[in-house]
This record gives structure tokens, C-alpha cells and sequence, in this order.
């Protein structure tokens, strides 16, 4: 099924993907990969770690297909988990999990097989054969995929112990950098809130008795992160808000919460303003990007949620306004010139040209592409819906500043999603050529997918070399 041609329609799709997009090295500035297993380098036990452990795409489409929970987080064997996703592959016929399995076959272990009950026991056997050789070690897969930058996500009390074993190590080359994921932080009605305020006190060495010291106490792990190579932070919202508050009223909430008292909603929302402007501003004297991953609603069984916990495939996209709120954020940072480089990502697609539009409103500094419409996130991470942000994208900005992909994954084979990203773009290309919608110059398509692809992202977040 995956030929060399896969997804790519014209003549200049291909030229494009083969001669410029197929082996340019990989930036992939956003995922959740865990930096200890890329240090300690180790063999994974079988395909059914890689592909199924912790992977809520594949557990969500299983459910779907019927397979019984004991097959997908239970105590079924590797063989019969492996079994199971076998017998939901071919019902997936225009999911995006198909073409990433067949990818991650085809490029890690050479296997052109379409997986399905018939070739699961020799797929199953291969697989588990290869993944034993020493290039299928993570360290080996990351240099074989020419990938040369990962942002992990870690929350502000991360000791942060492998990414500097890892940097300390000269024999490795490819650079992992941790990302600020503060969403703990602005919590501040979550149930374990004070548990996590005083990891954040131990990781400080700040005592959070009052809200000027929650601050200091973030302020110095931005320090610890930034002298530790991060380049961006990371922010889960699950619906935007903006309620603006002085640094006196997010003060008296804060004491609220430390004395055990009940918050309102409008408070909650006061307390995550007032951080969330004051920790943008913070990233823009950094230098850092700022991510906000905006439109998820979460664990939305509560039955299974007692069960499985969280990200395990009980979300869905929610519907909460957006436009009002993210302007009024964006704009309280940008009145003191303090924005930082912003990537807007969005999970409703209903929000697509908000998200671009509002883009375009805080565009400044002389920098490239300042702030962004983000890639495809999540249930958009297909075919259809990398196509529609891309040409969103173009009809409301510049679309030659694009930043381009991410995995926003747990799995190390997962990086042939930027194979997938890379196809879907030089098609696009091809197509406006094709149409008559833009010039076939070559030399300026081939500029378009160099930047797209590798160089604007290189540039936006300030890698060396």
C-alpha cells in the first residue's frame, strides 16, 4: 500500500518529496517522549511496548472496533493486545492510525504486508526479531531518522536528571530539550494542588507560603529550565479564559487555597490570568516560544475513568468560545512589548481561522512568522485536517513562515509522522501548481518546503549550528 509515490498525485508533488522534503533532518519541537528511555538506550521488549503501551489513538480506535477492555489497558497478554489491534486495522479505512502503522512497518522493519488477522503472527515474529538488533535501540532510531532536535514536556518540579545526562554526553548528538509544561501551576482547583505545590518548594528551594513566593518559586525553575537548554513552554487549556486581576486579588485567592478555602470560578480564572501574563512575560525575556494547546475536554467517562485514569483515550474536542478571551490574553502581554513567539493550536476545527486570524493581529518584532497557527493537532493529526490547517493557514497569513510539524507523541517509531506531514505538504504544493494557483518556480517551491519542512522551525527556536 505504502509505495514510493504514496499520497502524491502530480509531477511536482514528487519532485518535491523526493528530491527535497524526504531527507531533510527532523525538528521536532513538541512531544512527550521521555528523555530516560532515550539515555538508558535499551531494547524494547516487543512491538506491543511500542506500539500499544500508553497509546490512546490505538486504544480509543480499538474500542470502537469491540475489543474488550482486558485487551487494550488489561492484563491480556503482548500476543493477544498485538492480536486485537491486528483485527481493528482493517475497519480503520480512512483513519489516520492505518497509514501511520503501515509507515512505521514499512520504514522500520521493511514489511509492505497490510496488518490484519491473516499477517498478524508473521508481522508479530518479525517485528519482535528486529526490534532486539542494536539500530532499534532509540538512540539509533533517532540518528537514523536524521532527527537533530527533541522538545519533551515537563512540569516545572522536573529535576530535569536525563536531559543533562544526555547533554553531558558527547558520544550522542541529537539534542533534547525540555519544554515548560506549567499546567499544574495555574491548577490551583485541582484536588492534589497543595501535594504539587510542595514539589514545586522542594525543586525551588522557595517556601510557598504566599503568592509573591509561588512566583519566585516559578521564576527559578524557568531559570534551572532555561539553563538546561529549554527553548519553549507548553500549555494544556482546556478551554481559554481571560479574567483580568491585580497582583493583590490573585494574592488573596492564592491564601484561599493554601487555608483550604473554596475558589470560584471567576477566581480560578482570575488566579490563571494573572500567572499565565506573568509567566508569558517571563518566556519573552528567555527568548522562549510560548505553546498554547487550546480545545480538549477531557476524561468525559467517568466510568472508565476510575478505571484507566487519565489520557487513555476518553477525550474529545470541546466547544467553548475562544476568539474574546485569547485576544484579551495576547493583548495584556503585548501592551509592554513582552509577547512572546506564540504557537496557537486548536482542537476544534470550527476554530481554524480564528486561530489564524488571530495570528495575524500580533505580528511584530521583525520576526518571521512571530506568532503561529500550529500544525494539526490530535484528532486533526490526518490527511483532511493537516490539509485544511495548511490552506487556512495560507488564505489568512504567510504561509512560507510556517513552522510545520510535530508528533506530539509517546512513540519512538512515531517520527515517521513527519513523513506523513511531508507528503501531505509537497501534494498541497503540487496541486496550487497544477490549479495554476501559484508559480511553478522551482527554485522557490524547493525554498518553501526547506523552510517549512526544517529551517523556519531551526530558526524559531533558536538552534545552533
Amino acid at each position: 500500500m505504502i509505495d514510493k509515490d504514496f499520497l502524491l498525485t502530480t509531477e511536482t508533488a514528487k519532485w518535491l518529496y523526493h528530491d527535497v522534503a524526504k531527507d531533510m533532518p527532523i525538528i521536532d519541537y513538541h512531544n512527550h517522549l521521555d528523555p530516560k528511555e532515550i539515555y538508558e538506550n535499551e531494547n524494547y521488549a516487543s512491538i506491543t511496548d511500542v506500539w500499544l503501551g500508553g497509546d490512546h489513538y490505538k486504544w480509543r480506535a480499538m474500542r470502537a472496533a469491540g475489543i474488550e477492555e482486558e485487551k487494550i489497558t488489561g492484563d491480556a497478554d503482548e500476543k493477544e493486545k498485538f492480536d486485537a489491534f491486528a483485527e481493528t486495522l482493517p475497519k480503520l479505512f480512512g483513519n489516520q492510525l492505518l497509514h501511520w502503522t503501515q509507515l512505521e512497518l514499512k520504514h522500520f522493519f521493511g514489511i509492505d504486508e497490510f496488518l490484519s488477522p491473516k499477517t498478524a503472527d508473521g508481522i508479530f515474529e518479525q517485528t519482535n526479531r528486529m526490534l532486539s538488533d542494536e539500530d532499534m535501540k532509540p538512540r539509533s532510531i533517532l540518528k537514523h531518522l536524521n532527527v537533530e532536535f527533541l522538545g519533551t514536556t515537563d512540569d516545572p518540579a522536573d529535576d530535569l536528571k536525563y536531559h543533562k545526562l544526555l547533554a553531558e554526553d558527547e558520544t550522542f548528538d541529537v539534542k533534547v530539550s525540555p519544554s515548560f509544561r506549567p499546567d499544574k501551576a495555574l491548577a490551583i482547583d485541582a484536588e492534589d494542588y497543595g501535594e504539587w505545590l510542595g514539589k514545586l518548594a522542594s525543586a525551588s528551594g522557595v517556601d510557598v507560603d504566599s503568592y509573591e513566593q509561588f512566583l519566585e518559586a516559578l521564576d527559578k525553575r524557568l531559570e534551572y529550565f532555561d539553563a538546561h537548554g529549554c527553548r519553549a513552554s507548553d500549555h494544556g487549556i482546556n478551554e481559554m479564559f481571560y479574567e483580568a486581576a491585580s497582583i493583590d486579588e490573585a494574592a488573596v485567592i492564592f491564601e484561599k487555597v493554601l487555608g483550604g478555602g473554596a475558589v470560584s470560578e471567576k477566581e480560578v480564572a482570575q488566579f490563571k490570568t494573572y500567572t499565565l501574563v506573568h509567566l508569558a512575560k517571563r518566556y519573552h525575556a528567555y527568548g522562549w516560544a510560548m505553546q498554547l494547546h487550546i480545545g480538549p475536554l477531557r476524561n468525559n467517562n467517568s466510568r472508565m475513568f476510575k478505571r484507566t485514569g487519565p489520557d487513555s483515550g476518553f477525550d474529545s474536542i470541546n466547544d467553548g468560545l475562544v476568539a474574546q478571551p485569547l485576544s484579551r490574553f495576547l493583548d495584556a502581554v503585548d501592551k509592554t512589548d513582552e509577547l512572546p513567539k506564540t504557537i496557537l493550536y486548536t482542537l476544534n476545527p470550527r476554530d481554524n481561522i480564528i486561530m489564524a486570524t488571530m495570528a495575524g493581529n500580533f505580528q511584530s518584532g521583525g520576526v518571521e512568522g512571530k506568532v503561529q497557527f500550529g500544525t494539526a493537532w490530535w484528532f486533526n493529526d490526518n490527511h483532511d485536517g493537516m490539509m485544511d490547517q495548511m490552506k487556512t493557514l495560507a488564505n489568512a497569513g504567510a504561509f512560507k513562515t510556517f513552522i510545520g510539524m510535530l508528533t506530539d507523541s509517546r512513540s519512538m517509531l512515531s517520527f515517521v509522522r513527519h513523513e506523513y506531514f511531508r507528503r501531505i505538504l509537497c501534494e498541497l504544493l503540487g496541486q496550487w501548481v497544477e490549479q495554476g494557483m501559484i508559480p511553478s518556480d522551482e527554485d522557490l517551491l524547493k525554498a518553501y518546503v526547506e523552510d517549512i519542512c526544517y529551517l523556519n522551525a531551526k530558526n524559531y527556536f533558536g538552534l545552533e549550528g
